[in-house]
């Protein structure tokens, strides 16, 4: 059984990992990691793969950055020979990234088996990118593994076929229940007592000069009620500079590798994000979440977890954090199967299908 594996951006690497490490542990899988390249950063993936405990990639495609119609041209362009070269007998896709449906798309055609890992997702906002790779590339896989109940009904709706949807739990926790006790051991040096931390990086919200500025204003404020610790993504850093937009005493971080980010959430007294993934990882932690977005695709997250949608509106962003910091929490559960061996699912259902 040769298997290949496509990531694109730091999220994938979380989500391939397990799924990685559980097929090393069978004897008849051979394993390929290529990376696209789409996202290429030291500290956003490179430090990912020692941390992760699986390979540097076997490829990396180089392709960098571009708009969205050149990066998945070029994708497809650069991952077909390689697909024709390896002859993998399965490639599996992660998340929703661009080098997730344009691999998928070079497999379609070359009939190569597809498999996508955190399938049926959905925020039914099609002004998202990611939206549109999420439906396109469940549409043309052949093997869906869903995270939730939500994503299994999403398909179905969709008229996908019963016996192509697999619900194996969210693999994106199996990389912080494994790193978790190194994340507790983490010295983080000196640290506030009570913090919030962020994270932005959505173009919806960085790309917009009116948007990203009232969003800096709203963490001014709250920065006068808890220390404000922002790892900037260098997409929202590039805006703030070419703005000339104002962060006060706000504590701006460099982006930071997952382990030393993962010992900032768990101790954290509110995380502030626009990321699909914290809001899945904050729900495990039982940290509260407040997400800058109008929709979300994992709405088990606000359903089930700790997780609230306040969108760009300043007045909600600052009366939830008001409850928070007066100890009114929301109480949150972990969904089912989200415990640590969804990847090990996957691999054993790979094992009896090949």
């Amino acid at each position: 059984m040769r298997v290949l594996h496509v990531i694109g951006a730091r999220p994938n690497l979380m989500k391939a990992a397990p799924v990685f490490r559980a097929l090393a542990k069978q004897p008849r899988a051979q394993q390929n990691l290529v990376h696209t390249g789409q996202h290429y950063d030291a500290n956003m993936s490179g430090a990912f793969f020692p941390q992760l405990g699986i390979p540097e990639p076997d490829v990396n495609l180089g392709v960098g950055s571009g708009s969205h119609a050149r990066q998945t041209a070029e994708i497809m362009t650069r991952f077909e020979p390689v697909v024709r070269q390896r002859k993998p007998d399965l490639v599996l896709v992660y998340g929703d990234v661009n080098s997730t449906l344009a691999a998928s798309l070079v497999c379609a055609k070359l009939l190569i088996p597809v498999g996508h890992v955190e399938a049926g997702l959905r925020s039914f906002d099609r002004a998202m990118p990611e939206e549109i790779n999420r439906l396109l590339t469940d549409q043309i896989a052949d093997l869906l593994f869903t995270p939730s109940e939500d994503g299994d009904a999403n398909l179905l709706h969709e008229g996908i076929l019963p016996a192509k949807i697999y619900r194996v739990g969210n693999v994106m926790i199996d990389s912080l229940v494994d790193m978790l006790p190194k994340a507790i051991m983490w010295k983080l040096g000196s640290l506030p007592e009570r913090y919030a931390l962020i994270t932005l990086h959505r173009p919806s919200n960085v790309d917009d000069l009116k948007v990203l500025k009232s969003i800096l204003e709203a963490l001014l404020e709250i920065n006068t009620q808890l220390n404000v610790l922002f790892p900037v993504h260098p997409r929202t850093r590039q805006r703030i500079a070419e703005w000339g937009l104002t962060t006060g005493k706000l504590h701006l971080l460099e982006p930071i590798p997952y382990l030393e980010f993962l010992a900032l959430q768990r101790r954290a007294t509110v995380i502030i994000t626009d990321s699909g993934g914290v809001q899945e990882e904050s729900t495990y932690l039982g940290v509260p979440c407040l997400t800058l977005r109008e929709n979300t695709e994992r709405p088990i997250t606000v359903s089930l977890g700790t997780n609230t949608l306040v969108g760009q509106d300043k007045k909600k962003l600052s009366a939830e954090l008001s409850n928070i910091v007066a100890g009114k929490l929301k109480k949150g559960f972990v969904p089912p199967l989200w415990d640590g061996h969804a990847g090990e699912r996957i691999a054993d259902f790979l094992c009896r299908f090949f």
